[in-house]
């Protein structure tokens, strides 16, 4: 029995990608809760954070699934809710609707994506990053924030949101870097270096370069810190839970490290 602490519901239409025809790529997502819980039982996932789906470029339609989530979260127990929102000012309205379900039964994490525009450092985004933060710590949530190489969501960009508001609030990052430089910046030092710190930053290790899991376990023992900074998430309809769990438990392997991963550390944030 497992704990996801980072998955997606909802149906994206097909889009062109990159230039190229409409397509679904994400074969697996999931329209209605009963197709979700049908996943967690065949999966043997006991606990999941749910998410509104994105990826095509109209925050709308990520907005429009957070009244899912929350159904989900409200229809089963095992289900705790994320819901969308966005530090741009052009979406200001819709993100203010949202934070007014922040204290909705169920509701336990706030998700930011810069993929959908924005940078953390753009003064225009501020003012919305000051709220959707201060409505986190209101209601004791975690936030959120995808992680990847390069524009907004790098590391290094994203990294401020963790130095600016992570004494009082939980900040996921999720995918760990996302790529090759942010695996190795905090891998490196960065991630221990704000445990060290004091701050409350969390990462998963979806997505994750191959090396990844296993370096970052190796890391966690040697310096004696991040035990319980750790968790299991298979991002599905985008990651691959079977492949991202297996990886995962040979990484950690059936101790005190993939107890945390995979289930006590999950229960600490969410239950």
């Amino acid at each position: 029995m497992v704990h996801d602490a980072h998955r997606h519901i909802g149906v994206l239409p097909a889009y062109p990608f990159y230039g190229g025809p409409s397509v679904n790529p994400d074969t697996t997502a999931r329209a209605t809760v009963k197709q979700l819980i049908a996943d967690l039982d065949t999966e043997g996932t006991e606990r999941a954070l749910v998410i509104p789906n994105y990826g095509v470029p109209d925050p709308a339609i990520a907005f429009s699934f957070n009244e899912l989530a929350l159904e989900a979260a409200q229809s089963d127990d095992r289900i705790r809710a994320g819901l969308w929102v966005s530090p741009r000012p052009e979406d200001a309205q819709r993100t203010e609707a949202a934070l007014q379900l922040a204290g909705e039964p169920g509701v336990k994490a706030l998700k930011l994506s810069f993929l959908l525009g924005g940078r953390p450092t753009d003064p225009a985004c501020r003012p919305q990053l000051d709220r959707i933060f201060a409505e986190a710590a209101r209601h004791g949530l975690v936030v959120h924030v995808h992680t990847s190489p390069g524009a907004a969501s790098d590391i290094d960009e994203v990294g401020h949101l963790v130095d600016w508001y992570a004494d009082q609030v939980p900040v996921h990052l999720v995918h760990f870097g996302g790529g090759m430089s942010g695996h190795i910046k905090l891998a490196g030092s960065r991630f221990f270096d704000w445990i060290t710190a004091g701050k409350r930053v969390y990462t998963d290790l979806s997505w994750a370069i191959g090396f990844t899991p296993r370096w970052l376990a190796q890391e966690i023992e040697r310096r004696g810190i991040g035990h319980d900074r750790v968790l299991f998430a298979s991002d599905q309809p985008w990651g691959d839970f079977t492949g991202e769990y297996a990886r995962l438990a040979e990484a950690t392997g059936g101790g005190e490290l993939g107890d945390l991963v995979f289930r006590a550390t999950f229960a600490a944030l969410y239950d």
